[in-house]
């Protein structure tokens, strides 16, 4: 046996111990010396666990405090939220998608993102809940009988085909995950419209009543906004569009004479470009009616303003949540988004966006996270049997309220259109900052 000196014999079992506790994680400090007198060892490398770090980019609807403490606390991980107005955040996810790791918005920016090689495939067999999805995004239907609607119902946009195409032939990889859905309409404060009765009297046409002149507001996202008025007119019947999903160049010139005329004469308050804008513009008494989101609707109810959420006759402009990938994230940062996703779908934040009037793509998961009576309102349309609490915590339904529009199944079976980027994009890029200008 080789002989072997005091000094290398501390030496090599430092070094051993040493190599044992760090691949166990538990080196914090250096090691203490063996003997009083032994030959001091060299201080060993501290390793010290980055913190993961997720950055999501995307608007106010789902860039909420109260999602990312509770992700946050859920998941172990830090988590970086950068809403803006969703013109906003379209354009810096489409033309820098280094800048964030994941994308939060709805399905009319996919084609944008896609087309940009901003965003990379979803890898659906990563996805927990995956088989909970359910027939909605699947099929664009909750039920066989209910409307399609026109434009991109999400089932159009969903999966990546060969060639790196988009469309509905189920594959095992996606272009979003699928979440946060919703019908959108407009909001008007009942204390100075009277109250109309859903899908019967409420339309989009009120949008461009002369009552309201000066009062009404629009958001400002033309592939959102456009289609508020482009139903607007139609209702009114200053104009009829052969597919409104599809609105040709010559329509939207056309539609866009209508509208600026009335811009030019003063009747339209202004544009929003994020909920909280919208809020304050009807707190002030700036609007009377405005096109609206759910959460907008539920504030101002906290605040004691009896804002409705129409239920339009023309059916509903719809929108699907997207959570998109970019195509920068990769190695452990890849692997946190895909913790992230999953923790979307794993109950309580379906639960949590509930109480601002939207649903989750597999509700049943979320179900046990509400109380008996939030589900009969919020999904099943009946009327609350108690005072149910907004995201805030403070009352947004009083006893014996119904929800506007009714049930789940009852308000995605009334889809007019979906938000949808046209081929004519371009084009109405250029009218709608005419209309900004106007």
């Amino acid at each position: 046996m080789q002989k072997i000196n005091r000094r290398e014999a501390l030496q090599r079992s430092t070094t051993a111990i040493t190599s044992s506790l760090a691949t166990t994680g538990l080196i914090a400090t250096g090691l203490a010396a063996t003997k009083q007198n032994a030959p001091a060892a060299e201080a060993p490398t501290v390793l010290v666990k980055k913190r993961r770090v997720l950055r999501v980019l995307g608007t106010h609807v789902t860039l909420q405090e109260e999602l990312r403490q509770r992700a946050q606390s859920d998941l172990g991980i830090e988590l970086q939220f950068s809403p803006g107005g969703s013109a906003e955040v379209l354009h810096q996810a489409s033309t820098q998608p280094a800048s964030f790791d994941l994308y939060e918005q709805w399905s009319n920016s996919i084609r944008v993102l896609w087309q940009a090689g901003a965003i990379q495939s979803i890898d659906t067999t990563r996805i927990r809940y995956w088989s909970e999805i359910n027939e909605l995004t699947k099929t664009g239907r909750l039920s066989p009988d209910a409307k399609l609607g026109a434009g991109d119902a999400p089932n159009r946009i969903l999966y990546v085909q060969e060639k790196d195409q988009l469309g509905n032939e189920e594959t095992k990889r996606v272009s979003f995950l699928p979440y946060v859905h919703n019908v959108d309409s407009f909001g008007y404060n009942a204390d100075v419209i009277p109250r109309g009765t859903p899908y019967e009297s409420e339309s989009w046409g009120w949008l461009l009543d002369e009552t309201q002149h000066g009062k009404v507001a629009i958001v400002n996202e033309p592939t959102i906004g456009l289609f508020d008025l482009a139903l607007a007119v139609q209702a009114k019947g200053l104009m009829k569009f052969a597919d409104i999903g599809d609105i040709t160049k010559a329509e939207l010139d056309q539609l866009f004479t209508v509208l600026l005329k009335m811009r030019r004469e003063g009747h339209f308050r202004g544009v929003w470009s994020s909920v909280p804008a919208s809020v304050k513009m009807m707190q002030r008494g700036e609007t009377t009616i405005a096109s609206m989101f759910s959460p907008a609707v539920f504030q101002l109810r906290e605040q004691g303003i009896d804002c409705v959420y129409a239920s339009p006759r023309e059916g509903y402009r719809a929108w699907h949540g997207v959570m998109c990938l970019s195509s920068a994230t990769d190695g452990d940062t890849k692997d946190t988004a895909y913790e992230y996703m999953n923790w979307w779908l794993s109950g309580w934040p379906g639960a949590f966006i509930a109480r601002q009037g939207y649903y989750i793509s597999n509700p049943q998961r979320s179900k046990s996270e509400l109380s008996p009576a939030e589900w009969d309102y919020w999904y099943q349309g009946k009327p609350a049997s108690e005072d149910l609490p907004g995201t805030s915590g403070e009352t947004a339904v009083t006893e014996g309220s119904i929800r506007d529009g009714g049930s789940y199944k009852r308000r995605f079976s009334n889809i007019a259109v979906w938000n949808t980027v046209m081929n004519t994009y371009e084009h109405s890029l250029l009218r709608w900052n005419d209309f900004l200008s106007g």
